[in-house]
């Protein structure tokens, strides 16, 4: 089989693809034949040898892979021979055979395509603990999505909307502001952390928001805490913007607001039925058309390191997918 690996920490054009020995599922494990997998960040500060875990060289980067089962390994019960299923990880989506344990595997939905199940994976369980599990978002509410046309940013969109919030999004640019309108943004921004306090404060009548889903992090979450309504509840998901500034606990206190971090994949490991389930209902809303995969291109695994620099180039609006021609 194929697999693009990492052998040399550096840039994405350090990753590189090459014929490895082909995988045997172990006990309690599927093998899926990976169709697509999606780019995430994290991915590229993996393959820089910056991320916080990184395995032994060489090994394939890709957090989620979709494709069908073609063997099970002892032990097995929940899955079969033949199911098409998304797989969520933490390394190995970069190539053409994965073998995960059963607990990491979701069955898809016969709509979904296996380019929008890797588009999904990651971003909305990202989205779905952020504002339903660790915001507690109300119906009625008002949600702040910073970076809203990137992958996390858009899947934060669409399921503040699907359970009943009121968006205020901020994307980069006008060019980008079209796709987070599409997405169900009820007022788009363009702010910049000078302004973005004051156009919060416009935008909610003097209020504030009552949650963020801020992936800028920098002077932006500075401006965001500013701009929080009392008891107000701020989820931390990445430091995009290249800043972590000091938080000042003065400013929490007199609104009773709340800061908290995110790592979605926690979830994954220390919970995967719970995991299982949220994604779940996540694909029912898929299949009622409330929810969808906003896929910017697709790569083949041989331009698996140009994906990659076209992410960190910051011009996606939504995913990049890279495929196999299998599954």
């Amino acid at each position: 089989m194929r697999a693009a690996l990492v052998k040399e920490f550096g840039p994405p054009s350090n990753l590189v693809v090459e014929e490895v020995a082909d995988l045997t599922a172990g006990p309690g494990e599927v093998l899926i034949e990976v169709a697509a997998v999606s780019i995430n960040f994290p991915d590229i500060l993996v393959v820089e040898g910056t991320y916080q875990n990184l395995p032994p060289r060489p090994f394939s980067p890709g957090k989620e892979a979709a494709g069908r089962i073609v063997a099970v390994g002892e032990g097995v019960t929940r899955l079969r021979v033949g199911q098409r299923v998304l797989a969520l990880v933490e390394y190995g989506g970069y190539a053409e055979q994965i073998t995960v344990p059963e607990d990491l595997v979701m069955e898809l939905p016969d709509s979904m395509s296996y380019e929008a199940a890797a588009a999904f994976g990651l971003v909305y369980s990202t989205a779905y603990f952020g504002l339903l599990r660790r915001a507690r978002m109300q119906a009625g509410e008002t949600v702040l999505v910073t970076g809203a046309a990137g992958g996390v940013g858009s899947a934060s969109v669409q399921v503040a909307k699907a359970w009943g919030g009121r968006v205020i999004a901020l994307v980069h640019s006008e060019a980008k502001a079209e796709l987070a309108r599409s997405q169900g943004a009820d007022i788009v921004l363009t702010s910049t952390p000078d302004t973005l306090r004051d156009d919060l404060l416009a935008a909610t009548d003097g209020r504030g928001v009552d949650v963020a889903m801020d992936v800028l992090g920098g002077d932006y979450l500075t401006q965001i805490i500013r701009a929080t309504a009392w008891e107000g509840r701020i989820i931390i998901v990445g430091f995009a913007s290249g800043g972590q500034n000091p938080i000042k606990p003065g400013h929490l206190l007199v609104k009773n607001i709340s800061v908290s971090g995110l790592q979605s994949s926690d979830y994954r490991d220390r919970d995967p039925v719970l995991m299982r389930s949220s994604m779940a209902e996540m694909f029912t809303l898929f299949e009622q058309g409330k929810l969808d995969a906003v896929v910017d291109t697709t790569f083949p695994l041989e331009k698996a390191a140009d994906a990659l620099q076209y992410v960190k180039d910051r011009q996606v609006k939504g995913k990049v997918v890279v495929t196999t021609g299998r599954g």
